[in-house]
């Protein structure tokens, strides 16, 4: 939800307004659907990058504001927490040397904002879960300044109506409790856009969700939250428990949650937003003045507000996104499953892999969502969460398999099709696809590195684990400098 907003308290006739408002956005949506233009004459790309700050003791640094001042870049804003940064990268096409664009102007933009953080005693980091970040940082004090994160933390746990509550069990056990949601803060990403034609948004959501679990297990970079060794990819829990509006007895009804892997294939970017609608109460109901049915009449093209504010609330891994640029609608996938970090080439080489991978699937004669189950496709996600590179799913006439066998064997082949289909450069499609075979070779991703080197400072330095965890983030920060590759960088 990158809308800002004012603090407000919200009446009865506030919501009933809005739901109005959002269903006549909805019924808005369908008639363009059917007899709009939508812009989609070539798939632009896009990406959404997540930052962390940290001082010199490798700890939290709460002071994005000071350093967003000091920047002075519209590409930057703040994020949930005081410690947290996000930057907009501007849009492309990746044909011929998009990547090596991306590259550059990523790489120069976070110099730039790191050098600004160095002037307020902070640093960047690119990582999915600051290992760092202790439950003493995450207090309401700590939440950014924009009033949006405070009315929304005010709306979910007004709706919730207890405390949020945190349970994750995987190599250790985390138990905890906030009263807040900002411990979500923790959790810093990477986010891949790519603009397509309505009548094709289908076959490309499908694909993406049917990849989310193979994504995450690859690009696992979060193995650690509030000093516990938990998942490969915590952030998925961790999202999913820090912002859930519902208490007990709502999960035990089956309510849905708002982060959601969802429940079936779709056939029209409409069932994603329909559903958004019938199954969601508004968090943030603010109403614009604009009425849309008024603005296509006259042959305008509406914004939505409504709808587009309530989808930014709704908090899928494959998010539907309608947005107006140029005066021109168009429709993107925004795919959200993976960390920030831990380079720059690193998290090119995953978009690299997304981009061409989801291309060649939405693309194919027999789509792989006709022989995957959703159900399948949700679990795979979960224990690709769980276990990581180490991960055994399930996948079309293969059967349960290893997933660095199914990426080498046949996945790799596919995403490297789908590059050619984008008309990507060569050598660069085979330098990023190339980094996604040697974490499948070596087994080792961020995550990997980061639980093998706290394993290490733990055994042979004797450090207890806040030391070895500080010690560990020192590391990281210095090779994620150089932008080499994390299956490269050495151990001990």
């Amino acid at each position: 939800m990158g809308k800002d907003v004012s603090l407000a308290s919200f009446s009865r006739e506030d919501r009933a307004r809005y739901r109005r408002k959002v269903r006549r956005c909805l019924d808005v949506f369908a008639l363009m659907l059917n007899d709009f233009r939508f812009d989609a004459d070539r798939p632009t790309t896009g990406l959404e990058i997540e930052l962390n700050l940290i001082d010199g003791e490798a700890m939290p640094a709460m002071r994005n504001a000071e350093v967003l001042a000091d920047l002075a870049d519209s590409s930057f804003q703040t994020e949930l927490g005081q410690f947290n940064l996000e930057i907009n990268v501007r849009p492309r096409l990746i044909a011929g040397h998009g990547f090596d664009e991306y590259e550059r102007d990523v790489s120069a933009s976070l110099a730039h904002a790191d050098e600004r953080a160095h002037k307020h005693d902070a640093q960047l980091v690119l990582i999915g879960i600051l290992p760092t970040l202790t439950q003493a940082h995450t207090v309401l004090d700590n939440i950014s300044a924009n009033p949006r994160y405070r009315l929304l933390n005010e709306q979910i746990v007004t709706a919730r109506g207890e405390a949020m509550a945190l349970d994750i069990q995987g190599a250790e056990r985390l138990q905890a409790s906030n009263d807040s949601i900002v411990p979500e803060a923790a959790c810093t990403s990477v986010q891949f856009h790519l603009q397509v034609a309505p009548e094709d948004f289908a076959c490309y959501w499908n694909a993406s969700q049917a990849i989310a679990g193979i994504q995450v297990a690859v690009g696992a970079n979060s193995p650690y939250f509030f000093g516990h060794q938990l998942w490969s990819e915590t952030r998925i829990a961790l999202f999913e428990q820090a912002t859930d509006t519902r208490p007990d007895e709502l999960k035990a009804q089956g309510v849905r949650p708002r982060v959601w892997f969802g429940e079936r294939w779709i056939t029209s970017i409409f069932d994603l937003f329909e559903e958004n609608v019938r199954y969601f109460p508004p968090l943030l109901p603010i109403t614009e003045t604009e009425d849309p049915v008024e603005v296509l009449n006259s042959g305008g093209v509406p914004r939505l507000g409504e709808l587009r504010l309530h989808n930014g609330t709704v908090y899928r891994w494959n998010r539907p996104v309608y947005d107006v640029m140029n005066g021109r609608p168009h429709l993107r996938v925004e795919n959200r499953v993976l960390p920030s970090g831990p380079t720059v080439v690193d998290m090119l080489a995953n978009a690299a892999f997304y981009f061409g991978l989801v291309r060649e699937l939405a693309e194919a004669d027999r789509p792989v969502w006709t022989q995957l189950t959703f159900s399948a496709a949700e679990q795979n996600f979960h224990t690709a969460a769980r276990d990581g590179i180490e991960s055994t799913v399930w996948w079309p006439r293969l059967g349960e398999t290893r997933i660095t066998d199914l990426v080498l064997e046949k996945l790799l082949p596919k995403a490297y099709d789908g590059l050619d289909r984008f008309g990507v450069d060569p050598v660069t499609r085979d330098r990023l696809l190339g980094i996604i075979e040697g974490r499948c070779v070596s087994r080792r991703n961020g995550s990997v590195w980061q639980t093998e080197t706290v394993r290490a400072l733990e055994r042979e330095r004797h450090l207890d684990r806040p030391s070895a965890l500080r010690e560990m983030l020192r590391r990281y920060s210095t090779y994620l400098a150089d932008n080499e590759p994390v299956h490269t960088w050495p151990l001990g």
